[in-house]
């Protein structure tokens, strides 16, 4: 061969190198704001413009976001395993550091090929769950990208998919008369309710994470369907994971008064306006609380709040279910 054809040859080679790690460095730099690998690092993919977690029968791997905040959003664009993801769980989560720590869920449900996805949710609060929610989604979350996220003030812990509420956890003592909607008005048997002491997260300052990994003794029909490694590797695909959020300092501890107080009480900071804690995300607006009755009307399979099996006295958070 002749000389300029093998100068020609190595020359593509490494463009095409290059190429390669330019889109793998291009989604890095995307990402690296944001979250970084928070275990098993060479199952945390990174692809052309998109993050990958992979799961295979050596490891699946996980990410988490590299600041800590109080109140705020956390949203992922996410599009989830496809075919055959029986036993195999993507979660995407909030939470805090401790025994007592509290802790945001989604959890997606990995089923057989053809069965829908069920998306999980649930909250521990000082170190306590139990507070399970199933739906099943109105459209096929493995075909394209769709948006999860959680909203968190001290009014309300709202779980929302493309938008569209899906769960609120409501802090019924923050106010007397706080109720959910803005065309509901207080009366003296809501303000009973609202005194009656339930839990709500305390002001805890939180990272966001995700991982996928095989939950094959409880994820898919209670543990009786297993996972079929043949189809491995089992691979979920972020295209954006966002942070709006009360920064925590750094080198504050986990209890700092001054953080707490500086991201309770301000309206503004470094980050700008702290839009998630107006009056308008305190409760839902009317369209909203119509979005929530739909997709629980139509969608909800499984509330802990009515499983009186497992909750012969009904949690307190529950009254008036």
């Amino acid at each position: 061969m002749a000389w300029w054809k093998n100068v020609a040859l190595v020359a593509a080679a490494s463009l095409a190198v290059a190429a390669v790690v330019c889109a793998g460095v291009a989604a890095a730099s995307k990402f690296d704001d944001v979250v970084q690998p928070s275990w098993a690092n060479d199952h945390v993919l990174y692809e052309d413009d998109l993050l990958k977690l992979r799961l295979d029968s050596s490891s699946g791997g996980g990410f988490a976001s590299k600041n800590r905040f109080l109140y705020g959003k956390a949203t992922a664009d996410l599009k989830l395993v496809p075919g055959d993801s029986a036993g195999v769980v993507t979660v995407f989560y909030l939470s805090s550091a401790g025994d007592k720590h509290n802790e945001f869920d989604f959890e997606f449900l990995g089923n057989v090929t053809g069965e829908p996805y069920l998306v999980q949710t649930n909250l521990y609060i000082d170190g306590v769950g139990n507070r399970e929610q199933r739906i099943d989604l109105w459209f096929d979350p493995t075909a394209d990208f769709h948006t999860y996220a959680v909203l968190w003030n001290p009014s309300q812990v709202v779980f929302l998919v493309d938008d569209t509420p899906i769960r609120v956890y409501d802090n019924k003592n923050a106010t007397a008369t706080k109720l959910k909607g803005h065309h509901r008005h207080p009366n003296a048997t809501a303000t009973t309710q609202a005194q009656t002491v339930s839990a709500f997260p305390s002001p805890q300052p939180m990272a966001v994470y995700s991982s996928i990994w095989n939950a094959d003794d409880w994820a898919t029909r209670g543990g009786l369907v297993k996972t079929d490694w043949s189809h491995a590797p089992f691979v979920a695909t972020f295209r954006d994971v966002r942070v709006e959020g009360c920064a925590w300092a750094a080198n504050a501890t986990d209890s700092d008064a001054g953080e707490v107080a500086r991201c309770s009480g301000s309206s503004w900071g470094k980050e700008g306006r702290y839009w998630w804690k107006e009056k308008d995300m305190q409760e839902l607006s009317v369209h909203q609380s119509h979005q929530l009755v739909w997709a629980r009307a139509h969608h909800l399979v499984y509330d802990y709040c009515v499983d009186t099996d497992r909750f012969p006295v009904q949690p307190p958070e529950c009254a008036g279910r």
